[in-house]
């Protein structure tokens, strides 16, 4: 870990979503073999940071949250960048990141109300089929397999809404 540690866990954040953001410029033009490898190490990246932290004993609500919201920049970019370079994929891109609207919502909604609320802390947030391991592994997907790119978002997108319907019952039945 002192390796690591010559960053902070911010600039390894930081550095995770210029990869990212490289990752969507190389899909946006083709480039996919580049565009995987940029993903994969925003990826690494945004595992490193926060074990970055927890070594450097600064995790803190901010830096969650800046990681976080590198997280969703991300995979906000990549589907963009993916419908920029074929413009036939604009219909499920636009599903994908309205499935990806919805879940947000649902998860932080839940959470929200989950630590509002004393009683219920004993409760902890419901897993769904889509979470961080599915998203890297459709995105890997995306990148490995451009030519199924219709097929890859929709069923991504339709999973994504599955996992909204999971914990729309999960809170209907514990809230």
């Amino acid at each position: 870990m002192p390796a690591l540690s010559v960053l902070t866990a911010g600039q390894w954040t930081l550095l995770g979503v210029l990869l990212g953001a490289g990752c969507a410029l190389a899909a946006a033009h083709g480039q996919w073999y580049s565009a995987l490898t940029l993903f994969l190490l925003n990826r690494l990246c945004d595992g490193i940071d926060g074990a970055v932290a927890r070594h450097q004993h600064t995790q803190s609500d901010r830096g969650g949250y800046l990681d976080l919201m590198a997280d969703f920049a991300v995979y906000a970019a990549l589907p963009l960048a993916l419908a920029h370079q074929n413009p036939i994929l604009a219909w499920p891109c636009a599903m994908l990141l309205a499935s990806f609207y919805l879940n947000a919502a649902s998860w932080m909604l839940l959470a929200a109300l989950i630590k509002n609320h004393p009683q219920r802390l004993s409760l902890s947030m419901p897993g769904g089929l889509i979470e961080g391991g599915e998203t890297i592994l459709f995105y890997t997907l995306f990148l490995l397999f451009p030519h199924h790119l219709v097929l890859l978002m929709f069923a991504m997108a339709m999973l994504t809404v599955c996992t909204v319907g999971q914990r729309l019952w999960w809170a209907f039945n514990h809230l």
